[in-house]
């Protein structure tokens, strides 16, 4: 499968289990496995690159709409609603921000985390610019760099292969640059990111 299917995925559940076993008092629900990432009719965005899966704004939507109504059925009273993908961050805002003024009367609280894509994305483009590398936008050295620090077994990527991007390849960006070390730092800016959003968000600060 493209990269940016199984890199999302394998991502969210490592940093949805890291920010869990952070909180101290939170669980996580399964990761939903596909996003918005193009038109497939048109073959647009990540759509152009076989092996790439989309849903509709409206599909997401619904599914991050059950699934938080699920969690408030189980008696969950703070719900976050994130996403490690760009493609369905407004999708999330709008549903946590719909269900929210539906449940809060209620003393349910449903809020989004942009923090772990936004602001953690931010942190990363500093990181880089400061000693001169060009991020990129699609398995580059960032997506790269954090699969690596996942595949602890060395199966997942083909180092051997990596090689600068193309229009044809799907990478923008320069994978070589790529290591371990450097997806620990970008995982552990999501990871702190999204925490101190949410501990935000719970004493009333946000």
């Amino acid at each position: 499968p493209h990269l940016a299917v199984g890199k999302h995925n394998f991502v969210a559940q490592h940093v949805a289990r890291r920010i869990a076993e952070t909180l101290g008092n939170a669980l996580v629900y399964p990761v939903m496995p596909y996003a918005l990432t193009g038109d497939a009719a048109k073959k647009t965005d990540h759509m152009k690159f076989p092996g790439s899966v989309s849903v509709t704004a409206q599909t997401f939507g619904a599914v991050a709409r059950d699934v938080t109504a699920s969690a408030i059925s189980a008696g969950f009273r703070n719900i976050f609603l994130m996403g490690d993908h760009g493609g369905g961050q407004d999708v999330l805002k709008q549903v946590a921000a719909g269900l929210d003024g539906q449940w809060m009367p209620k003393g349910v609280r449903v809020r989004y985390v942009p923090d772990l894509y936004y602001k953690s994305e931010e942190q990363v483009r500093a990181y880089l610019a400061a000693r001169g590398i060009q991020p990129g936008l699609h398995a580059g050295i960032v997506d790269t760099s954090e699969i690596m620090y996942l595949d602890k077994d060395g199966r997942w990527i083909r180092r051997d292969k990596l090689a600068p991007g193309s229009a044809a390849s799907g990478v923008d960006g320069d994978p070589r640059q790529a290591s371990a070390d450097l997806g620990k730092i970008f995982l552990d800016y999501k990871v702190n990111s999204a925490v101190a959003q949410i501990r935000g968000m719970l004493a009333g600060r946000e």
